[in-house]
């Protein structure tokens, strides 16, 4: 997570504020950027008291915004399925100077301009729900007819929460969604499983968990600390003819984890696809 400060165009508009709207909002207060440059419509917001203490402005309708305001970023942070009938009230900002960066898993960029508008300036991104924490990775559409400041900006707002990559093609968010934006599920059901094993090999069901949870989160903690690759980190646990090798015989197999994990992607790469078609 960068710590460079963030400097604003123009007003910024945060539409929806659950988990992933809350923590940017936070991230980029931390950042430096000034509560009453930020506007959120949310038609339920929750526990938003401390923004709201620095200035914020908290709606729960378009309507109730400040009239006559342009914001110079539109964050869309609405959930897929109710972009349909949120999407048309924010046309009236599509105009020059005003950048729209979605969050929104399966919503293309000509789906986004079908309701904003053909010229609405529309940047796609996939963050993932660790920025909660801080330790989010996101992924910017690099879209060569949005000026390089714009993507720029784009990324030192989504870097308020964590990392920031970059992708050249539209359909590479499909395969960005099944890795990273499912990714923790990924990593919790690892866990859960890590846990179940060490349970049906004669530990306690509360230690076996407290150890699966531990050992994930120091591996995780240790992994984003090191300079050292994925693979020498796992070389270093590795004994000859010690236990942990005999592991992961198991698990680097040629039916083993590997195999079963490009399976899953692909999967989640598809339906990704389907949502982007409307299916």
């Amino acid at each position: 997570m960068s710590d460079q400060k963030i400097v604003l165009p123009g007003p910024l508009l945060l539409v929806g504020c659950g988990k992933m709207g809350g923590a940017l909002l936070r991230g980029w207060l931390g950042r430096g950027v000034a509560g009453k440059n930020v506007f959120v419509v949310d038609p339920a917001p929750r526990d938003l008291e401390d923004v709201q203490a620095r200035g914020v402005t908290i709606a729960a309708a378009i309507d109730q915004l400040p009239a006559g305001l342009q914001p110079g970023i539109v964050l869309l942070a609405i959930k897929p399925q109710f972009m349909d009938e949120a999407l048309p009230a924010y046309r009236r900002f599509a105009k020059a100077g005003t950048v729209f960066l979605s969050i929104a898993a399966g919503k293309t960029v000509a789906y986004l301009k079908s309701k904003l508008g053909a010229d609405a300036a529309i940047v796609r991104s996939m963050p993932n729900t660790p920025a909660a924490v801080g330790r989010g990775m996101s992924v910017i559409l690099k879209d060569p007819s949005i000026p390089a400041a714009t993507l720029e900006l784009c990324g030192q707002l989504l870097s308020a929460v964590g990392k920031v990559g970059w992708i050249d093609e539209e359909d590479q968010i499909n395969a960005v969604t099944a890795l990273s934006g499912g990714g923790p599920a990924y990593v919790y059901l690892l866990i859960e499983y890590l846990a179940e094993a060490g349970r049906a090999a004669g530990l306690p069901a509360d230690l076996a968990m407290q150890l699966a949870r531990e050992t994930v989160v120091g591996s995780g903690e240790l992994a984003y600390q090191s300079s050292e690759s994925a693979t020498k980190l796992r070389e270093a646990v590795m004994s000859p003819k010690g236990t942990t090798i005999e592991a992961l015989a198991v698990l680097m197999a040629p039916d083993g984890l590997q195999p079963l994990l490009t399976k899953a992607i692909a999967a989640a790469t598809t339906r990704g696809r389907e949502i982007a078609e409307g299916k």
